[in-house]
């Protein structure tokens, strides 16, 4: 688990996130950086950049991007997450006071109603 009072970093964060997301019966699919002679970098093509840290699957799909306390979205990451949401999928940006006041757990907590079709 994730200690409180100290600065969490962001690979802590996601290896909390992605513990507690399985615990909870979730799918996931990270997407990390690797190391390049250029630097750390997202293998990613076409519109990838910016694209959220982490998928979750169960009954319903979430996207994630996660944040160490100070970090900031950037323009590539507002653009997916908000094309995301338009288009009725849920995405979150997770920081490590998310985990501490538990709102990252209640969101994997959260089940979807089922939908049922209308009557004809």
């Amino acid at each position: 688990m994730v200690a409180a009072r100290r600065h969490i970093a962001e690979a802590e964060l996601q290896a909390a996130v992605i513990d507690l997301a399985r615990y909870r019966g979730w799918r996931v699919a990270p997407f990390r950086p690797a190391r390049t002679a250029a630097g750390w970098r997202t293998p990613v093509a076409a519109d990838g950049a910016g694209f959220p840290d982490l998928v979750l699957v169960r009954e319903r799909l979430v996207f994630a991007e996660l944040k160490a306390e100070r970090g900031r979205l950037g323009p590539a990451q507002s653009v997916w997450l908000a094309a995301l949401e338009a288009a009725g999928a849920e995405a979150h940006v997770w920081t490590p006071a998310d985990w501490q006041s538990g709102a990252i757990d209640s969101v994997l907590m959260r089940a979807v109603c089922t939908r049922t079709a209308p009557a004809v």
